[in-house]
């Protein structure tokens, strides 16, 4: 009990609390110009309804922050392209989705967003990319098809790869701004996986964002896959508990984050506010998002939800309704995949080993 109740309260501290900073602001910058570039050219010339593709793209230099420029360069271009393929298939899903009934598209969706998240999941952590997992594959490729169509297929990918790319270039100009860190990690060594861990890395993140997308598509709420991503969040952390905590930390700062939006969105905005307060909330959400993800919540929610306002507006109270509900419906099912796989192993270290042969 004490040992429990000593864990509880680390948990609950680390909901609060902020890690120590680490010139964050120099990374968050390189970000936040890669997204305000693509989106600036699109507002200038009228395409601003091509924002998720642009903004799906700038997603490259999420990753691999921190680190040595020449490990940067082909984390990111690999991490561009893979984006580039995400944003296409959404695009194409859009397009498919004029000619079939509404169900039909929902639950073809589901199935290739679940795919889609399983394949980027192995991808990225054989390759020990950070961030791990594979929220933006997903939230790329779910986003998109949701929306109707507002360019071919082509053109989607085009936009993606040049916002992309010149996250790319912009992580090399990072080594020069002084991104690297004294007391990071620069290790460029990973795990060798074999077929096998990589199927059940496939397996995992598949089948949990698709039990969460049948249940939030049962829900009737308008947006499934919002129950997808956050059924995914809790797979990368690093142990049980700390995935756990990863898929609470999710509900709490989307809440919280769902309060933010609400104000932003209480007052008419034209396209041009919603693209800066877009290109605000990304720095600030790179600011905070490795020192506390619940606080970074409070940015990455509504930086989330206006990408989608610019890009397909919907109707602000359900909107934000469906963001909290769905949020919760993806958290309670990667919060049970994580406590039901502790079960299963915990079942298995108690079960004897095999008698050795002719023992």
């Amino acid at each position: 009990m004490p040992a429990a109740s000593t864990r509880i309260r680390s948990s609950m501290q680390r909901l609060v609390s902020l890690a120590p900073s680490r010139v964050d602001h120099i990374p968050a910058l390189r970000i936040a110009v890669g997204l305000a570039i693509p989106l600036t050219i699109l507002l200038v010339t009228g395409h601003v309804s091509w924002a998720m593709y642009a903004g799906f793209g700038a997603f490259t230099g999420i990753y691999s922050r921190y680190e040595p420029t020449r490990v940067r360069f082909r984390r990111q271009a690999l991490v561009g392209a893979m984006l580039t393929v995400c944003v296409s298939i959404g695009a194409a899903l859009a397009q498919l989705g004029e000619h079939i009934s509404p169900l039909a598209e929902s639950w073809i969706a589901l199935v290739v967003a679940a795919v889609v998240a399983g394949l980027a999941a192995a991808l990225i952590s054989s390759r020990g990319i950070k961030p791990g997992g594979a929220v933006f594959p997903l939230f790329a490729v779910a986003a998109i098809a949701s929306a109707p169509p507002a360019a071919p297929i082509w053109v989607a990918a085009l936009i993606a790869g040049a916002s992309a790319a010149a996250c790319v270039v912009l992580g090399l100009l990072g080594h020069w701004a002084g991104e690297r860190h004294p007391g990071a990690n620069h290790s460029q060594t990973s795990r060798t996986w074999t077929r096998a861990q990589l199927a059940t890395e496939v397996g995992r993140y598949a089948g949990v964002a698709m039990i969460a997308g049948a249940l939030g598509l049962a829900s009737g709420l308008p947006f499934p896959y919002w129950a997808q991503i956050a059924a995914i969040v809790p797979m990368s952390g690093l142990g049980r508990t700390l995935q756990v905590e990863r898929g609470l930390h999710r509900i709490v700062g989307t809440t919280g984050g769902i309060l933010t939006t609400a104000f932003l969105l209480s007052f008419p905005v034209e396209a041009w506010q919603l693209v800066v307060w877009v290109i605000v909330l990304q720095f600030l959400a790179e600011m905070y998002v490795l020192r506390n993800y619940s606080f970074a919540l409070l940015f990455i929610t509504p930086l989330a939800l206006l990408m989608v306002q610019l890009a397909h507006p919907q109707p602000v109270g359900p909107l934000l309704q469906a963001r909290v509900l769905e949020t919760a419906i993806g958290a309670v099912v990667g919060i049970g995949a994580v406590v039901g796989g502790a079960l299963w192993d915990r079942r298995r270290s108690a079960l004897p080993a095999p008698a050795a042969p002719g023992g």
